[in-house]
């Protein structure tokens, strides 16, 4: 309020609420990361000293860093697979077009968060203040046209610097269509995809976990943590879960609906598969529920064994009858002798072949670890985006620090494989055209990917891909030189029936699948 000489108060002008309303939203942001960052769970964090702790192990952006992802985009990766949410941007039109659609998760039922919103700023919105207007009215619209059960509203980098309160309009909005409208504040200058991640755990802790209370629960109800139902890889582990009687009360965020997570709250114990997103979720959940949880892996017959008797035990000790160890042993035992069996077939035509892993996070060790049990041999595994225990990990099971390397250029990419030091490369898109470049397999384990790798079944089809690859005829076929890099060579030429010769390369041996090759296999 400001003061006149007669005595009295009147409002300040709009700027200067702005203005205000600007400076506690940014305060509100920069509290919250120091305490995403002031992480306890994370083991290399609490070797530091309290200063240095709060400073996290973000890197900080650089310009046009945000092509590995934004503080927004990697908010928008743990909440979007939430399936039956509207999922609204406050922003320009880009930001939503360079993030729509960017995981490969599946839903087994709505369809709702494949369908694109954003409040498309414009610079006339920009420069009139008509962004906060024009988010409640997209709000109203999507509840009147879709009815979802709750809306999500992203901050973006333009909404955050002009200072929208997407907060107050959520809450107002909240009251005024009577459905859940949840404020995402994780605009993208705040730092990186990874720190994003986290901010959305934050999210859901804040404004949805605990605001539902179900009828229904029990004692073997558990959340899934940080699985992303890539290709619907987690309907590879349901099963096996169902046949133990255990429910997943959450799977955050793979296929998930929104009530399921507002009670998730009420389960008993929980499974994290990728710490380096959701770590403070489940530690925050654990504070406040007692819900205890463990990091495991589905990838690789004994990660997936491990982490079902892990559960098993985690119920035990939370009130289950201690029947179920044994039922989860012999569901074990069933399931490993199927997965074996099928994959005996493999193991003679991969023994010895050696795979090169560009990935990160938990896969950096459990995908390792899954090829090594059938003979294949790790060259080389990257610990971008691992965490401490990761690395212990990954140390624990490759024995040689010389095959893990934090990240590799391009160039030393390219000449790892071109030198013929690895059979396949294992990596995400990006890279691909490297491996394809140097004439060396490819094949997807990131989150583009279009099979499921998870389970007993998962670890099957990754090694029928990794087959695949590796034994497809075309690379024989690349690598020989192509006809006009060879040398003319006199013996070589024959008559062409015009009276003209024509030149073949001798050192090229025809192709089992060309012209010249007759129906016997014989060369005609």
């Amino acid at each position: 309020m400001t003061s006149h000489a007669n005595g009295k108060r009147s409002a300040p002008p709009p700027s200067a609420l702005r203005s205000a309303s600007k400076t506690v939203a940014r305060r509100s942001l920069d509290a919250r990361i120091q305490e995403v960052f002031d992480e306890p769970a994370c083991e290399t964090n609490r070797g530091k000293d309290a200063s240095m702790r709060k400073k996290g192990c973000s890197k900080p952006l650089t310009p046009g860093a945000a092509a590995g992802g934004c503080a927004f985009d990697g908010a928008k990766i743990v909440l979007q697979p939430i399936t039956d949410v509207a999922h609204l941007i406050h922003g320009t039109l880009a930001c939503e077009g360079n993030s729509w659609d960017n995981r490969g998760t599946a839903s087994s039922g709505p369809t709702l968060w494949r369908t694109s919103f954003t409040t498309d700023l414009t610079e006339l919105d920009v420069v009139m203040g008509h962004g906060e207007r024009k988010l409640f009215k997209a709000i109203r619209e999507i509840k009147e046209t879709y009815a979802p059960p709750a809306i999500f509203v992203y901050s973006t980098c333009v909404t955050a610097l002009i200072g929208d309160d997407i907060e107050a309009v959520c809450k107002r909005a909240a009251e005024k269509f009577g459905l859940p409208v949840v404020p995402v504040n994780a605009p993208g200058f705040s730092g990186s995809k990874n720190l994003g991640n986290k901010l959305a755990g934050e999210t859901l802790l804040d404004h949805v976990i605990g605001t539902v209370e179900p009828d229904d629960a029990g004692p073997y109800d558990i959340n899934i943590l940080g699985e992303f139902n890539l290709s619907g890889e987690f309907w590879l582990v349901k099963p096996l879960l169902d046949r133990l009687g255990i429910r997943v009360r959450a799977c955050i965020p793979g296929d998930a609906r929104y009530r399921d997570i507002a009670s998730a709250h009420r389960a008993r114990a929980a499974m994290m598969v990728c710490s380096t997103a959701l770590i403070n979720l489940a530690r925050k959940m654990e504070e406040l529920w007692d819900i205890p949880f463990f990091e495991g892996s589905f990838y690789g017959i004994t990660d997936t064994s491990q982490s079902l008797r892990q559960i098993a035990e985690l119920l035990v000790k939370k009130g289950a009858d201690p029947e179920i160890l044994a039922r989860t042993e012999a569901l074990i035992a069933e399931q490993e002798a199927i997965a074996w069996k099928k994959l005996a077939a493999y193991r003679p035509r991969l023994q010895g072949k050696r795979v090169l892993l560009n990935t990160g996070g938990v896969k950096a060790w459990s995908v390792a670890h899954a090829l090594m049990e059938i003979g294949v041999e790790i060259v080389g595994t990257s610990t971008k985006k691992s965490t401490a225990e990761d690395k212990e990990r990954i140390k624990q099971i490759l024995k040689d620090d010389n095959h893990i390397f934090e990240s590799m250029r391009p160039s030393e990419l390219y000449d790892f494989l071109a030198e013929g030091k690895a059979d396949i490369m294992l990596s995400g898109g990006r890279t691909q055209f490297i491996a394809l470049k140097a004439k060396t397999p490819w094949l997807d384990i990131n989150q583009e990917r279009h099979h499921p790798y998870a389970g007993y079944d998962g670890m099957v089809e990754l090694v029928r891909q990794i087959d695949l690859a590796i034994h497809n005829p075309i690379w024989s076929e690349v690598r020989e030189p192509a006809p006009w890099e060879c040398p003319p060579v006199p013996e070589a030429r024959v008559p062409s029936g015009q009276g003209e010769t024509e030149t073949f390369c001798p050192t090229r041996a025809p192709s089992p699948l060309s012209p010249v090759a007759s129906a016997t296999g014989e060369e005609s």
